[in-house]
């Protein structure tokens, strides 16, 4: 997708599972499960793990890495990480770019679901940057909680995804908002984790807007739908207000990074109140499983 100056892609990492009363947390069962997948007989539903590929002339840019592709057979099986598909180097070869190629990588946060392909695990034992020539950016805010979270959330956070891009020096840390790139903006969000960073693209042709875990997939559109993950969720409902509204009345188009089934798309005004999901677009075409009983408009 070509969005001014920006050639745009959505590159496949790999896919997985979580457990679906922890994605959408107060919601019940029987409405989750309509509005985006049934569960496995885990409870768990399937995830997508997407980076946005960003090229300009003079820059490759990803943001997030997908899932730790370093972690034990115990943790995979967990998570129902699989990469037998997809996987974040492969999907860079498919353009025709190596880790070497990438000059930038903005993190959104140092959740393991989107951090892990950052660094590498040697045959050495030896974990070192993915992209070598890349640095790496993330929120200071979001930094110094990764180093020192809660009991609730630490186990998302795995210091091998990202200790070793500060020891190599490849890490920069922002404060707040602003434009990182020309035309591309991070907004930091509160309510999933302590200063998430989306990524908005603003050009002549159109705004995108990825927003990261503020809204995963596009069953969490609709205001209450919001993760059990998040560690503050009435911030995530007002963070939502604070967005969708702006988004919908400038036909920004929403990227869903965790939607196993909807890569992008718009908002449209629900009836009863707030937003639905209305155009569905597909940035990247991949052969993607089918998914009869989706229903984004519940």
């Amino acid at each position: 997708m070509q969005l001014g100056a920006y050639q745009i892609e959505l590159l496949e990492t790999g896919r997985f599972g979580l457990d679906g009363g922890a994605m959408f947390g107060v919601v019940p069962k029987v409405l989750w499960e309509r509005s985006y997948h049934p569960a496995d007989e885990k409870n768990r539903i399937p995830m997508a793990a997407r980076s946005l590929l960003i090229r300009t002339e003079d820059k490759v840019i990803l943001v997030d890495t997908g899932n730790d592709p370093k972690g034990n057979e115990k943790f995979r099986s967990i998570y129902k990480i699989d990469t037998s598909r997809y996987s974040l180097k492969t999907s860079l070869a498919r353009f025709g770019l190596s880790p070497e190629d990438v000059t930038d990588v903005i993190l959104t946060h140092l959740h393991f679901d989107h951090c892990g392909g950052a660094t590498t695990l040697l045959e050495t034992g030896e974990i070192v940057p993915t992209f070598p020539n890349a640095t790496y950016y993330v929120q200071e805010e979001q930094l110094l909680w990764a180093r020192e979270p809660t009991e609730k959330d630490r186990a998302s956070f795995l210091k091998e995804n990202f200790e070793p891009l500060a020891e190599a020096g490849r890490l920069e840390t922002l404060a707040g908002d602003g434009e990182i790139f020309r035309g591309i903006f991070v907004q930091t969000f509160y309510g999933h984790t302590k200063a998430l960073q989306a990524v908005r693209i603003e050009t002549p042709d159109g705004i995108l807007f990825f927003p990261s875990d503020l809204c995963p997939t596009a069953a969490h559109v609709p205001y209450p739908y919001i993760m059990a993950y998040d560690n503050f969720p009435l911030t995530t409902l007002a963070e939502k207000k604070s967005v969708f509204p702006q988004a919908y009345e400038e036909h920004w188009l929403i990227v869903f990074q965790h939607d196993a089934f909807i890569q992008a798309g718009t908002l449209d005004a629900h009836p009863k109140g707030g937003f639905r999901v209305g155009e569905t677009v597909t940035i990247t075409a991949y052969e993607e499983p089918s998914n009869e009983s989706v229903d984004t408009n519940s």
